[in-house]
């Protein structure tokens, strides 16, 4: 299980990335305002909480011990994941910011994750 959450990391990075930076661009880029840039969010999201309950499965059913800073960024991840819905209805037309900004920031706290020692 340990394998499976190091390497799917990458996938959240990935997806994290590719819908922050088109989500970021579209604020300015009236074209790239389509469908599936909020399809693209919302997997980059839900990658983030799979990792998470990965995370977790590590720790409750391996039994790995792992860095404590690591389980924050975990939870800071998500938590970050949970406040742009919360504030999605207040942004008004900076939404398209708020979200490439927002999930930037989710591939951020997630690659600090990774690059902690004792991660996994």
């Amino acid at each position: 299980m340990s394998t499976v959450h190091e390497a799917f990391s990458w996938v959240v990075v990935a997806a994290t990335a590719i819908a922050g930076t088109w989500a970021l661009a579209a604020q300015w880029v009236e074209p790239l305002r389509h469908r599936l840039l909020w399809a693209a969010v919302i997997v980059g999201h839900v990658v983030v909480a799979v990792q998470v309950a990965l995370g977790m499965s590590v720790v409750a059913i391996d039994g790995i011990e792992v860095n404590q800073t690591h389980l924050f960024y975990g939870f800071l991840t998500l938590m970050s994941v949970g406040l742009l819905y919360g504030y999605k209805d207040q942004i008004g037309e900076w939404r398209y910011a708020m979200y490439g900004g927002g999930t930037l920031w989710i591939m951020g706290l997630a690659i600090r994750a990774m690059t902690l020692p004792g991660a996994a």
